[in-house]
């Protein structure tokens, strides 16, 4: 059950961001930086870049859906960088999966 949640939020996370970046004409070689981030992250990506897509996830569903949403990005397009910073993993206040184009500032 837990499976079938995260592959239905990875496959609305995918079509927000696909969204987005129609709005904000990105180019071809624009993609998004995927990031596991904690509130206090997230406040300070949303003060550096623009635009920028945040989900709020359950800390147990959250690596899985930021692999599933890597994989359907990749999938979609070759461009995509991602990240994902395996020494913050066992940080238990990580609640949000982020995703942002570094080449845009605010």
């Amino acid at each position: 059950m837990a499976n079938q949640i995260a592959e239905f939020q990875a496959k609305v996370y995918v079509y927000d961001l696909n969204n987005c970046a129609r709005e904000f004409g990105f180019k071809e070689d624009e993609g998004w930086e995927l990031s596991l981030a904690t509130p206090d992250e997230r406040k300070a990506l949303e003060k550096k870049y623009y635009p920028i897509v945040i989900t709020k996830v359950l800390p147990e569903v959250l690596v899985e859906l930021f692999g599933l949403v890597r994989n359907k990005l990749v999938q979609a397009t070759s461009n995509i960088q991602n990240k994902l910073d395996t020494n913050n993993q066992a940080d238990s206040n990580m609640q949000y999966l982020v995703a942002f184009n570094p080449k845009r500032y605010r």
